[in-house]
């Protein structure tokens, strides 16, 4: 192992301590009262979002992967990819800027239209990514775990704590991974989204919201992929054994 591998390793296992400790109050609260409200709302309506949002997401997995870089420049080593992830991360974030300000200045009904672009910014910088450190994007399995690096990012404290097993263990895990459990999938993303995009639907105050909120995502989703494909390099490599970064380490 080189020095930087240790460094990234050490990174990793304090980005995990954060990933998999206990829900705070506050957390709690939150989730139950989104629960309870999701309950008020008729069961047809969740299977029509959880339907719109199935299609949303694999249209834009098909979308991503046809205007991927395939040939970008790749790195040699794990340094060199993490500088090739810097520079595309901050591309990437600030497209979702300038989209959640233009989004956000008109309120409501233009605030709308930020889910579906916002989502398709953040699918295809994973695909970026995954390219990035030599996964090949064009396998189901690759596709499949965007998917869990997307939930990883954007889902309640418990459901992170088991997606992180399926992300930590995935050469085990991706033999019964058929499909998404879509229904939790979008209820999850659903939920982390409502309190960080809410005022967004003010306008003019909505603008600012906006950028910050989308400046603040991408954050979340840049640091959970890049220590996720840090993992994968690491394990595929053999130089760490999933166990030694595992919830029970």
């Amino acid at each position: 192992m080189t020095e930087y591998e240790q460094l990234v390793l050490n990174e990793i296992e304090q980005w995990r301590k954060q990933l998999v400790k206990r829900p705070s109050i506050f957390g709690q609260m939150t989730k139950q009262a989104q629960t309870k409200l999701n309950t008020l709302i008729p069961q047809k309506a969740h299977d029509i979002i959880t339907d719109s949002i199935k299609h949303m997401v694999k249209a834009t997995l098909v979308g991503s992967y046809v205007t991927t870089n395939k040939k970008q420049p790749l790195g040699d080593n794990l340094y060199e990819m993490d500088q090739l992830f810097f520079e595309k991360f901050k591309s990437f974030q600030k497209a979702a800027v300038i989209e959640g300000a233009g989004t956000g200045v008109g309120g409501f009904l233009l605030a709308l239209t930020d889910f579906p672009l916002l989502l398709s910014i953040k699918i295809r910088f994973l695909f970026e990514v995954a390219t990035i450190y030599g996964y090949h994007v064009e396998a189901y399995e690759e596709r499949m775990f965007i998917l869990y690096v997307f939930q990883l990012a954007f889902s309640s404290d418990t459901k992170k704590r088991q997606t992180y097993d399926f992300v930590c263990n995935w050469n085990e895990k991706k033999k019964f991974v058929t499909d998404v459990d879509w229904y939790t999938f979008q209820q999850e993303y659903r939920d982390y989204m409502d309190v960080a995009k809410l005022f967004q639907m003010i306008p003019g105050f909505g603008a600012v919201v906006g950028a910050y909120a989308n400046h603040n995502l991408l954050e979340k989703l840049g640091e959970t992929a890049k220590r996720a494909y840090q993992l994968r390099y690491l394990t595929d490599r053999g130089i760490i054994n999933p166990d030694s970064v595992s919830e029970n380490h």
